[in-house]
Order: structure tokens, then C-alpha cells, then sequence
């Protein structure tokens, strides 16, 4: 078999086809035919790039991560002084319905993958520790400059807020509380967490 020309643009194809099923039927139930249906390829084009589907998903969660937490920095970045960063960082967390949904769905079906898989399991301590840092860059930011009196250590701080984030998520995801609702109870923790009655959310 001729290798494409463009091989980025194949695999960039691929993991594209793979997201979509992966939200469409979930990691468990994902077949390699699938995949290759919705790429509109061969299984064996799939096998040509990726030795299998585990292999592929790794792929697709790294993809996926790393655009997550990309948009997450450059949303925060835009905002101003640490009230307003830590609320975007909250609100960039939240699972609204739309691509939010989508992405966060995709990568929470992967997590079985990143547990199997050593190079997804990496990709995934590197998801959490990215996150947690932004988390911790605020907070340490608020409490240099007066706006936020912390009652345990920054980092501590951080990694609660992001095991909160991934417990309310889930709780979307099954369709438990909406997505306002997880961002007023996160709001609730960061005004607990820092001290500041900005942070209150509205009653």
C-alpha cells in the first residue's frame, strides 16, 4: 500500500472519526469497523497508522487534552486580577451543553484507556497537574496581592478544586444537576477557598 502523502492529514481524519464514535457509543463499545466506516477508509488503512484501537484512542485523548486545557489557558489569560481568573477558570471547568459537553464526554469515556495504557495513563497525570497549575497560579496570585486569604496551601487548594470539577461533571454528564448548577457549587468552594465575598455566587 502507497503511503498517503500527507500522513498528518490522514491521522488528523482518524482521530476526528474515532472522537465522534467514542461520543456517539462510548470507549467499550467502539469497533475498529467503526472507526473505519466513519473515516470512510479500510480497517486495515486504520492499522496502517495505528497498531490498534487502543493505540488510536491514546492519540485522541492527547489531541483532546491538550486542545482542553489550551483553550482553558487562553481564556484565563484574557482575564484580569485574580477575581475574575479564578471565575473563569471555574467557568471554563463547567460542562456547558455543546462542545464542552462533547469534549468532556469524549475524554471522560477515555480514562479506562488511560488506566490500561501506559502512555495514556502520562498523557493523563499531565491533564490534571496543567490544570491544577492554573488553579494554583491564581490562588497564589490573590493571596500575594491581599484579594484572597487561603485556609490550606495553594496546591491543596488547587487539586480540590479540580476533584471537584471532575465529581460535578460527571453528575452532568448523567444528568443529575445542569450545568449552572455545578458552577454555582464551584463558586461556592472558591469563595470558601479564598475568602472573598466576590467570589459568593448569587443566591
Amino acid at each position: 500500500m502507497a503511503r498517503p502523502k500527507n500522513q498528518e492529514a490522514r491521522r488528523t481524519q482518524l482521530i476526528s472519526a474515532a472522537a465522534k464514535k467514542l461520543r456517539e457509543r462510548g470507549a467499550a463499545r467502539v469497533k475498529l469497523r467503526d472507526i473505519a466506516e466513519e473515516a470512510q477508509v479500510t480497517p486495515a488503512s486504520v492499522l496502517y497508522y495505528y497498531k490498534d484501537v487502543q493505540d488510536l484512542f491514546v492519540e485522541v485523548f492527547a489531541r483532546g487534552a491538550d486542545r482542553y486545557c489550551a483553550e482553558r489557558e487562553r481564556r484565563i489569560a484574557e482575564a484580569d486580577g485574580p477575581v475574575a481568573r479564578l471565575r473563569v477558570c471555574v467557568r471554563s471547568g463547567v460542562v456547558w451543553p455543546g462542545a464542552a459537553e462533547e469534549t468532556s464526554r469524549m475524554l471522560y469515556e477515555l480514562f479506562p484507556v488511560a488506566l490500561r495504557e501506559q502512555p495514556a495513563l502520562a498523557i493523563q497525570r499531565d491533564f490534571f497537574d496543567r490544570q491544577t497549575a492554573l488553579y494554583q497560579e491564581i490562588l497564589e496570585q490573590g493571596a500575594d496581592a491581599g484579594e484572597f486569604t487561603l485556609p490550606a496551601p495553594a496546591p491543596h487548594l488547587a487539586r480540590t478544586f479540580l476533584a471537584l470539577e471532575d465529581g460535578y461533571a460527571l453528575e452532568v454528564l448523567a444528568g443529575g444537576i445542569t450545568a449552572e448548577e455545578e458552577e454555582r457549587r464551584l463558586l461556592a468552594f472558591a469563595h470558601l477557598a479564598t475568602g472573598n465575598n466576590a467570589l459568593a455566587p448569587a443566591d
